[in-house]
Formats: structure tokens, sequence, C-alpha cells
């Protein structure tokens, strides 16, 4: 690489990641997906990664796509459902087309209620569905259908989000990058350990819906469920992710990495330089972590969904040194978590100003995933995540550690050389 073409690099990556850095993300309100997610419509389901086809989506991406008909009025039952997805009847595409995010499955549906998350700064605005639950808990994006899983979408959409978003008018917005940076300092890391950043949460909404018109019963009943669900401020900081890289992607030369996604058949990664265009490679499996009892590493989908959003961010495995207790959850050591956060720097452009880690003397955690660092060292990104059984209708099984697969940065690595003639 010649030195005009480092200068330009560097002044690329420089302005992604003060845009990062200078991002604040706020939730503004919570609405069905068909009134404000780019380009929805009544026969479109929105799913986590990148592009596939319904043929070849994996188990559980399957059952969350045919709970979503049973939950839309589009079949009376799941066999139904999937007689009708396989004529066709439904158009699939990537929630990062449309500007939204969504854990695991990701199944986005018309009438499903997403947060609304806008960058402050730069007026850009994510999405994202609300979070249903964690651990043993059936849920729609861990591929499970049935009764109980449609009901509490139900519920959801019926009173959860009309009093989530009474809620966020009362307030005017509530400062996620804020709460997340308390959260970091708590021992969250904030994509698998949410326990602080969810309490922060419960707290900020509990006075304005106190001051609501809501009954006692409507404001027991969502409080209980926030405050039941420690996962719950999961799909906050997803769309928290995903507004701030969206403020840093298609920077000309730039080699920030502003995406990672998985549909549990290939992952995908998009380079703030090289645009929209996505470099896959097959997704991979937990390298280590925990399945539930009864379970073994055979009933286990290969990882997807979209929240590796929160690795370039700065937070989530790249973080794991804020959080011991998420180094047991995925079966590991809190050693191993600052190891791990430690060995992401040698891939990161820059230490973030407000996500600090205690436990290094509130050093900024790694952000900003380098292209050409990680091609460099051959040290891949890791993740942290949930696992689901392989199986439609199951959900999930455990969590664990991924490694992202080297051959997605090797690919869009050859595809810079071709657009900018550098080799990196």
């Amino acid at each position: 690489m010649n030195s005009l073409s480092a200068r330009r690099l560097r002044k690329a990556n420089r302005e992604a990641v003060e845009r990062i850095l200078a991002s604040r993300p706020v939730l503004v309100g919570i609405r069905p997906a068909r009134e404000v997610v780019p380009g929805m419509n009544e026969r479109l389901f929105l799913h986590s990664g990148p592009p596939i086809q319904w043929s070849k989506m994996c188990g559980p991406v399957k059952g969350a796509a045919a709970g979503a008909m049973v939950y839309e009025g589009l079949a009376n039952s799941v066999d139904k459902a999937f007689q009708r997805l396989d004529d066709g009847e439904i158009q699939f595409s990537p929630t990062h087309h449309h500007r939204a995010v969504s854990p695991m499955a990701g199944i986005v549906s018309p009438s499903m209620p997403v947060f609304v998350v806008r960058n402050k700064t730069f007026g850009n605005e994510a999405y994202c569905p609300i979070n249903e639950g964690v651990g043993r808990v059936k849920t729609l994006r861990f591929g499970a259908n049935d009764a109980e899983v449609i009901q509490r979408l139900h519920w959801m959409e019926e009173k959860l989000a009309p009093a989530l978003d009474q809620a966020c008018k009362t307030l005017g917005e509530i400062d996620l990058k804020l709460t997340m940076a308390e959260a970091l300092r708590r021992g969250d890391e904030c994509h698998n350990r949410n326990k602080s950043a969810t309490a922060i949460f419960f707290r900020t909404i509990t006075p304005a819906l106190l001051d609501s018109e809501l009954d006692k019963k409507a404001i027991s009943s969502v409080l209980g469920f926030v405050g039941g669900n420690d996962h719950f401020f999961l799909n906050l900081s997803m769309a928290a992710s995903k507004a701030t890289m969206d403020s840093a992607h298609d920077i000309p030369s730039s080699t920030v990495v502003t995406a990672m996604t998985t549909n549990g058949v290939e992952f995908g990664i998009r380079v703030s330089g090289l645009g929209d265009e996505w470099f896959t490679a097959p997704a991979p499996y937990q390298t280590r972590g925990k399945l539930f009892e009864g379970y073994s590493r055979k009933d286990a989908n290969p990882v997807f969904g979209d929240s590796y959003i929160s690795e370039p961010a700065g937070i989530g495995a790249f973080a794991m040194a804020a959080s011991p207790a998420i180094s047991e959850f995925v079966g590991s050591t809190p050693s191993f978590g600052i190891q791990l956060t430690r060995r992401m720097y040698k891939i990161t452009l820059a230490k973030h100003t407000e996500f600090r880690i205690p436990y290094l003397n509130y050093e900024g955690t790694p952000t900003g995933i380098c292209l050409e660092k990680v091609v460099r060292t051959g040290i891949p990104p890791v993740v942290n995540t949930g696992v689901a059984h392989n199986m439609p209708g199951i959900g999930q099984i455990g969590a664990g550690i991924a490694k992202a697969p080297m051959a997605c940065f090797r690919r869009a690595a050859r595809r810079f050389k071709e657009k900018y003639g550098i080799e990196l």
C-alpha cells in the first residue's frame, strides 16, 4: 500500500470512527412495523442475516415464519402456514435492507411493534421488535410457534407496545447510549447480559407509566413483563447499535465493518467503503458454550441473528471483560472474557469514549472493526450468542461463543482491491 492510499484509508476510517463515537441513539417510540419500517408491506416478512430464499432457510427461521403467518391471521395453523409459505405467498427480505435488526430467527411481520430508535447526531433511524423473553421460554425468535408464543405476540401488540409508546411520549426520549454506558459499569456487556440495562430502563419508564391513565392491572402486567425479563434491553441495544453503525456506512475507502449478521445458513458482513454488498461464508457453530440439560451439540443450529451488530458498535463479546457473569453463562471464565476483549483491540481502530470497562481501569471498549487488521492479523471478530435447536418449533437450547468466518473478510478484501486498487 503506497503512502497516498494509506492516507486515504486513514482519513476515511477516522471519519467512520468519529461518526460511531459521536452517535447518540435514543428511543422515541414503539410503532407497528408497517407504519415505520421502510418498504414494509402486508406480504413482506423480514429475516435476520444476508439474503436467503425460503427453500434454503434453516429450521428455526422457517418455524418463526410459520408462527408469524398464524400471528398475522394469514394461516389458521402452523401446518397451513408452511403450505402457504411453500407456495410463495410471502416475500422475504433481510432486516438490514430496511434499517432494521432482529435477534436470532429475526422474523419481523407487518403487525409487530418495533422500537423506533433515532440517532440524534445524524438523524437516521433504526428499528427492532420487542424482546419476548429468554432462557427456556419458547419464543418466535428461536423458531417456536405454538399457541403460547402467538398469544404472547398478540398481547405485546395490543397491550405492551401502546403502554411503552405512551411512556416514551411522556418522557420525550430515552437515551440508550447513556443507559448502555452505565450498564457496562454495572456488569453487562449489552448483548447476552442485559440485566443492569433492563433494570435502568425499568426504573426510567416506571414513573411515566404510574402517571399515565392506564389502570393498575395494565401497569402491573407491563412492568411485570419488563422486570421479569432480564434480556428485555437486548433489542434496544441492537437498534441503538444499528442506528450507530448505519451512520458510519458507505464512506468511500473506509475499511470499517458496519454489519455482521447470520441467517443460520450464511454469515455475512458489510464494509463501509464497499456499500451494500454482502460478503458471506457458511454460518459457524459455537466454538464453546453451554447447552441446556437434555441437549447435545447435534441438536444445535449454526448461529443466526442480527444481534452481532453489537460487536461492531463496541459492546457484546468485545466488552466481555466488563461482565464476569456473562462468561459463566456462555460456558467460560472471567479471565477468558478479559483475554477476549484484549484480543479484539488488535483488530479495531479505537477505544470507545463512553463505553468503558472497570476491570481494565476504565479503558474504552474495542470499537470499529477494521477489515485490513482482521485480514493482516488473521484474528476473526468473536461474538457471543444464544443457541437454538435446529428443528422448528423447539426454541433456545443454550448459549455460547462463535467466531466470524475469516472467508467473509478475505472476500471483502479482494473486492476492496478491485474497487480501490488497494491490497489490504
